[in-house]
């Protein structure tokens, strides 16, 4: 298709086709008082040097992770991307298609999907995943839509620690199908088991592990207290890179996972594209939304990739369909699946344990930082919630002129935490970084001194 103006006389054709005798015509609905009656003022047109140096300004007044340290995480993570991944899926023989409606014309993109699957698998501890949704939010709506249809409950609890924004997308999903959501209170940074918020009403118990606060939750009692009722175990995840160290859910009992797989070789792109994961047991697997690509042989024997599973309704009838709004995020889960076979087992262990450590060393230094506590006891993964003297938001305004992101003002989301920050550290982070980090920080969020009285407070 060419992109090219149309001619008078094209116009002129086009409008006696409709009946129409003007350009004005078309806009008759439009209020005069509301219409621009002179030429747009457009700057000059600029030579091509000249656009590009423009265009480069105008980029750099963004605060990114590659000029700013970034120390923020909740959902979205500077983790290190090595550039064999994007070299590789970028070879032709992964172009992808929308739909790989002829399988025996899309081995490469088929195959690269199957293994994905299969690392996702690995990973979570899970005996079924399908080849990725659009990202971590839907991927949970989607999984609680899940629930519903197998236990045919109308009802779900959510814990109060699950990112916020992924609670309000799982809203959005089930309100209109007449699910009834209620929250699960956060003590101490975590959802402590309780058996008495669940009964044989409730289609799911949904937590996040490790939880927006960067704890660890207790999945393994939540299973349990799920399980008894009849109901279904729903662990969202913001960064599967913890289960290179942590026991994978599927151990500790969760019957369906919703994660994001952003940090599995996906830059942050100003945030996104990213891609959704769902993971369940194999027992549930018909109900599981989107398309599970399936490993086969040919009439001659031949290792082959199929789409095994297809319920969505491109597929089916509309009716029959597990969603309309699902889809597979094929580029994504690819880079996902080189990244995770780049690194391996080990090497998704080793980002894991230098995540951890890191953060421990920065919680330690800020502990100790006067006017800054930590908010909550329990175990973290990478991120953690600190006190700090000031409004959250003043010091991550503050921060970002000398050039850090210090992390995200919880103040926002949670009332009773205007001095909640979350801090993230992965393993990009130096230990000079952090050292400068907790340095800047104690400079300009350090309590203000008055005197009063003759003292100073």
């Amino acid at each position: 298709m060419r992109y090219v103006p149309t001619t008078p006389a094209e116009r002129e054709a086009m409008l006696r086709a409709i009946g129409v005798r003007s350009v004005d015509d078309l806009f008759a609905d439009v209020p005069e008082r509301v219409r621009l009656r002179r030429p747009l003022r457009l700057r000059p047109a600029l030579s091509d040097p000249e656009l590009l140096r423009y265009l480069a300004e105008l980029a750099e007044r963004n605060g990114h992770a590659d000029r700013l340290r970034c120390f923020v995480g909740a959902g979205a993570y500077d983790h290190f991307v090595p550039p064999a991944v994007w070299q590789l899926a970028g070879r032709g023989e992964f172009l992808t298609a929308y739909t790989p409606y002829q399988a025996e014309l899309m081995q490469g993109e088929l195959q690269a999907a199957y293994e994905y699957q299969t690392m996702v698998c690995e990973l979570l501890g899970m005996e079924v995943a399908n080849a990725s949704m659009y990202d971590g939010a839907s991927a949970l709506g989607e999984a609680v839509v899940m629930a519903r249809d197998l236990t045919r409950r109308d009802r779900v609890v959510v814990s109060q620690a699950v990112h916020p924004e992924y609670r309000q997308v799982l809203r959005t999903y089930t309100e209109p199908l007449g699910v009834r959501v209620a929250e699960l209170r956060s003590e101490g940074g975590v959802t402590p088991p309780e058996a008495g918020a669940v009964d044989g009403r409730i289609a799911a118990v949904v937590v996040q592990h490790p939880n927006f606060f960067g704890c660890l939750e207790d999945l393994r009692g939540w299973a349990e207290i799920a399980h008894r009722a009849g109901a279904l175990l729903v662990v969202a995840c913001a960064d599967p890179l913890a289960f290179g160290l942590l026991a994978p859910p599927g151990e500790l009992g969760a019957d369906i996972v919703a994660a994001e797989d952003q940090p599995l070789g996906n830059p942050l792109n100003f945030g996104g594209p990213f891609l959704g994961i769902i993971a369940t047991r194999e027992a549930f697997v018909r109900r599981m939304p989107g398309r599970l690509v399936g490993a086969t042989v040919d009439s001659r024997g031949r290792r082959g990739f199929v789409l095994t599973l297809q319920t969505r309704e491109q597929h089916i009838r509309r009716e029959k369909a597990t969603s309309n709004i699902c889809t597979n995020e094929a580029l994504n889960a690819l880079a996902a699946a080189i990244y995770l076979s780049l690194l391996g087992p080990e090497g998704v262990r080793r980002v894991a344990e230098l995540c951890v450590r890191k953060a421990a060393y920065l919680k330690s230094l800020l502990a100790a930082l006067p006017g800054f506590e930590l908010a909550f006891a329990a175990p973290t993964f990478h991120e953690f919630v600190v006190r700090t003297p000031r409004p959250a938001s003043a010091v991550v305004r503050t921060m970002a002129r000398e050039g850090f992101l210090a992390g995200l003002p919880l103040g926002r989301f949670y009332r009773g935490m205007r001095d909640g920050l979350l801090v993230c550290v992965t393993e990009t982070r130096t230990r000079e970084e952090m050292d400068e980090f907790v340095e800047v920080l104690g400079r300009v969020a350090a309590p203000r001194l008055r005197a009063v009285g003759g003292r100073t407070r």
